[in-house]
């Protein structure tokens, strides 16, 4: 009996085991495939750095190289560098690098793009190449000539000494090794040799795309919890102060502010309201709760978001564009002065579908920006001249002027043109001064839209 049960468990135990020793043997050629595949992915990107890094120390060397009059061969040149750069950075994003500091020289490398891009647009022949600006691409090539150097030493180590990146990641990823694998040490010292360079001059356009806002250069005295709580109860219409909880967010920094949290137990309402410290400035507002089936029309939505924005104090808003998801409506208002729409002054609301009631506000670029409204002068071009610079197949559908900020960070008076081309929607932009192109926008989704106010 034993030798019959033997006799049939044994070819069934060992196509078992061998089945099990296949199966693993294949997972772990797969595991190994991978691993490889993603080690061949860090290495070219790697590699590609390095080539790129050279390329732009070359082609910064180019554009200084040729005549100043020459305005056609520095464009070129510019633009080179823009691509270049653009591309080092795209190859910075493929590497295991998110636990590493390396943001100096990813910033570096940000700056000259923009830098490079912007001079490269404009028109040289009005406008050609200033004193500092020759200086910064001087600067850059001495700067870009150290980098290279720098990665392409510890290129040479990779090679040399047959270096992995998956041991970089695995060296990154975890809390208890000692992080002292050689391709580490060699980017902490090109991020550190960047951020020894000299301060550059990158222009007013530049250097505002980098100026983070902060609170502290907002208007009005710093404010207490228990003012946080009144406004709360003003806005929301809450009786029971003692209900909401308020906590102070970075305390002693630039961006001290204040986040109020009231709760109705019965029925899982929740409201959220940020304030800055200085001023009380209300910066965010959210109603949390489920949204029924869609009932109310964009129509009756809109008059319901003015109604709350005349109820709130905000005054002298336009709704300029709309658009809905899942069962909800957000409008997009932005601040007028007289005939002008204000875009950088913006306030977002999100309104429910299912009754239009107000759940979600967004004020942050109306509060920061009005602290720092510019002249608005009257538009050098009339509407008639500005149409002109339109293409002539362009159907117009609307008009209006907006101050908007452009490409280059800077606040330009503009006529804004609503209509369509090629079967797409579109607004374009126009320089109410000299008639440039600042913006063209397409409007993809099919309940996206521009509202006329």
């Amino acid at each position: 009996m034993y030798k019959r049960l033997s006799a049939i468990l044994f070819p069934v135990t060992a196509v078992l085991l061998i089945g099990a020793l296949v199966w693993g043997y294949q997972e772990n050629q797969e595991k190994n495939s991978i691993l490889i595949k993603a080690e061949n992915q860090y290495q070219r990107a790697f590699h590609d750095l390095s080539y790129h890094v050279d390329k732009l120390h070359t082609e910064l060397g180019n554009t200084l190289a040729v005549n100043s009059a020459s305005t056609g061969a520095q464009r070129k040149g510019l633009v080179n560098v823009w691509r270049i750069t653009s591309e080092a950075q795209n190859e910075i994003n493929q590497l295991p690098l998110t636990l590493l500091p390396f943001n100096k020289t990813e910033e570096f490398l940000s700056r000259i793009a923009k830098f490079s891009y912007q001079t490269a647009v404009r028109d040289l022949t009005k406008q050609p190449l200033n004193d500092g600006e020759l200086k910064n691409l001087k600067e850059l090539y001495k700067s870009s000539a150290q980098i290279s150097e720098d990665l392409q030493g510890v290129q040479n180590k990779v090679i040399a000494n047959r270096l992995r990146w998956m041991d970089v990641e695995t060296a990154l990823a975890s809390e208890k090794e000692p992080r002292d694998n050689t391709i580490i040490d060699g980017f902490k010292t090109v991020d550190k040799k960047v951020g020894e360079y000299p301060e550059l001059d990158w222009g007013p356009s530049i250097s505002s795309m980098y100026n983070k806002r902060s609170v502290k250069k907002l208007g009005g005295k710093p404010i207490t919890v228990q003012d946080i709580k009144k406004k709360t109860a003003e806005f929301t219409g809450i009786q029971d102060v003692a209900a909401i909880q308020v906590v102070e967010n970075g305390k002693g920094t630039e961006w001290a502010s204040y986040t109020a949290n009231v709760k109705n137990g019965r029925n899982g309402e929740a409201w959220t309201l940020d304030f800055t410290r200085n001023g009380g400035h209300l910066i965010s507002y959210s109603y949390n709760r489920e949204i029924g089936p869609k009932a109310v029309d964009a129509n009756t939505a809109r008059a319901r978001a003015d109604e709350f924005l005349e109820d709130k104090g905000y005054k002298g808003l336009a709704a300029v564009s709309y658009d809905e998801f899942d069962n909800e409506g957000n409008f997009t208002y932005v601040s007028k002065q007289g005939d002008v729409l204000i875009y950088p002054e913006k306030v977002t609301l999100r309104v429910a579908l299912d009754n239009g009631q107000v759940t979600g506000l967004q004020a942050s670029d109306y509060v920061y920006e009005r602290e720092n409204r510019e002249k608005i002068n009257k538009p050098k071009l009339t509407l008639q001249q500005a149409r002109k610079f339109l293409n002539p197949e362009y159907k117009e559908k609307y008009h209006r002027l907006a101050w908007i900020e452009n490409e280059q960070s800077e606040k330009v008076l503009t006529y804004e043109f609503g209509g369509g081309i090629n079967g797409s929607q579109y607004r374009i932009y126009i320089n109410a001064e000299n008639g440039n192109e600042e913006i063209v926008e397409e409007i993809r989704n099919n309940k996206q839209k521009a509202v006329q106010s």
